[in-house]
């Protein structure tokens, strides 16, 4: 039996053990799963939103899928359940959609609004390369957006990224190479006109 106070461990069985637990809605469990993988989906949901409390939405409405969707899970994976992959999976969809959301109401691109808490990350963020880079790559298209957050900021190998964008490999080292090709031409325009990158 997984308690609270026990080691991490994302071995399937664990993971399927703590599935079939929070199926049967056992909220110990449920706090577990918050716990391991809470942390994850909010900086994810983060650096795809740049807006903490965005951010924070995001997280918790991926963990509340995890609660409606256990059941499915647990009869679905015959003991062999990935949940970081899937909470990943639902946390880019979830950025994504929210995304597609705004700009579909202002009509324009989401302006860049200031982080007003204080992250372990932010003193590179507070210099002007990491605001300029911040801000080119939030000016990617959203799944392109996901690919370099999942890659570079959350060092997820190429397989476990493209899974979480529910992507074949293949299909996912292409949209990376895009990302990429689009940062570089974003940052040499940044430098043509003056700016520091």
């Amino acid at each position: 039996m997984i308690e609270s106070g026990e080691p991490h461990s994302d071995r399937p069985s664990d993971e399927a053990q703590l599935v079939a637990r929070i199926a049967a809605r056992d909220e110990s469990a449920f706090r577990i799963a918050i716990e391991r993988h809470g942390p994850l989906l909010h900086r994810i949901a983060y650096r795809m939103m740049g807006e903490p409390h965005e951010a924070e939405d995001i997280a918790q409405e991926a963990m509340l899928r995890l609660w409606d969707h256990a059941p499915r899970l647990d009869a679905r994976s015959a003991g062999d359940v990935r949940l970081a992959p899937w909470l990943k999976r639902v946390t880019v969809n979830l950025a994504i959609d929210r995304l597609r959301i705004a700009r579909r109401v202002s009509g324009a691109e989401v302006p860049e609004r200031a982080d007003e808490a204080p992250l372990a990350d932010a003193r590179i963020e507070a210099s002007e390369e990491g605001r300029a880079a911040r801000a080119l790559i939030a000016a990617l298209p959203e799944r392109q957006r996901a690919a370099i957050v999942l890659t570079y900021y959350e060092e997820l190998p190429n397989a476990e990224a493209a899974e979480a964008l529910d992507m074949n490999l293949k299909a996912f080292e292409s949209l990376l190479h895009r990302a990429r090709g689009a940062l570089r031409k974003a940052f040499a325009e940044l430098e043509a006109e003056g700016g520091r990158a």
